[in-house]
């Protein structure tokens, strides 16, 4: 029997049976669809966590309040470390090998434009911001230092505050004022996008502050969530962070043998840890996914031995006729292949369709991987070959006396 033949009677068989064919493939479509969508919101997720981290700066540090530690490391309740703004103006006046200090303090609070109103973070912080966080104005400007020694009420805008009020356009509050929590602030700027949110905010939905304003004026402490500092070059990041170190444990009075009350990270910590937590997501939901290929090459070694069974006679014909075991093996396998790997095909297609669907649909950041596709399509072929062999093993040993008997 030839090769050629071998193939043609088992097309054949598939298009005989075309809508059990069909259901067979169903469950290798969804398993390839599922696997190649999810490693792509994956690796478009930690493209998006790369592209938002690089727009920051290389050589930014953040720092962080810590928490007070006691016997052991343990961390002690309820005390909280506190960064304040002697600590930004102690690193401003001593600090070595860095070019701007940016302090920052924050809440969310209700915002009120005539009947319209939205929650959003405003942020106290100093002129230097746009440097330091590698923001732009799309139209007006920052507050100016003068600004800020006298406390003045300007604020500078994220393009998502005018949206959330239902605004048409952000720059449509520009010099109009606002009201944060019942105090009014003149709007002289607005900051050009930064793009989908990260870490549990919208870089967008935020309002800039004069950092004096809104210690004595809104938020009424002198707290901050963060310092950032800015390193004069990526080579002066490791003497940099030494500098802060030095000026934050003198300013902290800690002795040689405390540990820092305070956390400082670079953008690689950001990325790096970032990276990781996206990269288990994608294996996380994607280990699921491939679990559907699993059901699926179930279902076509379930659905071939009922063909074996059916085609029991058929088998013991083509045997009397002088087809041999490796011939009747070959036409099972080639059967179970062909139907993995057209449903594979079907399901990279599906998969490749769906994650672009949810780009547009959801504005998700997504990349459908060449990597992935192979890996999916190959292992649907290794499904065919797994999950094909023992039914066409158990058609190839059939006796053809006992089989053209069998009714």
């Amino acid at each position: 029997m030839l090769f050629g033949e071998i193939i043609s009677v088992a097309l054949g068989a598939l298009r005989a049976n075309k809508l059990r064919s069909l259901l067979t493939m169903l469950g290798i479509v969804i398993g390839v669809a599922a696997v190649i969508a999810m490693v792509a919101l994956g690796t478009g997720a930690q493209s998006a966590v790369k592209d938002r981290i690089a727009s920051l700066g290389t050589t930014l540090l953040t720092i962080n309040p810590g928490q007070q530690r006691g016997m052991g490391g343990v961390a002690i309740q309820d005390q909280q470390v506190r960064l304040t703004m002697k600590d930004a103006e102690a690193l401003a006046e001593r600090g070595e090998n860095f070019s701007s200090v940016q302090p920052e303090m924050g809440r969310n609070l209700q915002v009120t434009y005539l009947n319209k109103n939205t929650n959003v973070s405003i942020v106290g912080t100093t002129p230097n911001y746009l440097e330091v966080r590698k923001y732009k104005l799309a139209a007006g400007r920052m507050f100016s230092q003068a600004e800020t020694q006298a406390m003045q009420r300007v604020a500078v805008i994220g393009p998502a505050v005018a949206t959330n009020m239902g605004l048409e356009t952000p720059t449509s509050l520009l010099g109009e004022h606002i009201r944060i929590r019942g105090i009014q602030f003149q709007v002289v700027g607005v900051l050009v996008s930064k793009g989908q949110a990260m870490m549990g905010g919208n870089p967008d939905e935020q309002i800039l502050i004069p950092v004096t304003t809104a210690r004595f004026r809104v938020i009424g402490t002198d707290r901050l969530r963060s310092i950032a500092v800015l390193a004069e070059s990526e080579e002066k990041i490791p003497e940099a962070m030494a500098s802060v170190q030095k000026i934050l444990r003198r300013a902290h009075r800690l002795r040689t043998n405390q540990p820092d009350d305070f956390q400082m990270r670079t953008q690689a910590d950001f990325l790096s840890t970032l990276g990781e937590t996206t990269q288990v997501f994608t294996y996380l939901l994607s280990g699921i996914a491939a679990v559907s290929l699993l059901v699926g090459g179930i279902g076509i070694m379930n659905i071939m031995l009922v063909s074996v069974t059916e085609r029991t006679r058929e088998i013991g014909i083509r045997k009397a006729l002088g087809a041999t075991r490796s011939n009747i093996l070959l036409q099972f396998l080639i059967e179970a292949v062909v139907l993995c790997c057209l449903g594979g095909v079907i399901g990279i297609i599906v998969g490749s369709g769906g994650a672009t669907a949810m780009s547009k649909a959801f504005a998700w950041n997504v990349r459908v991987s060449p990597g992935a596709v192979a890996l999916a399509f190959a292992f649907s072929a290794a499904v065919g070959v797994i999950f094909g062999v023992w039914p066409a093993r158990r058609a190839a040993v059939l006796d053809p006396i006992v089989a053209l008997r069998y009714e």
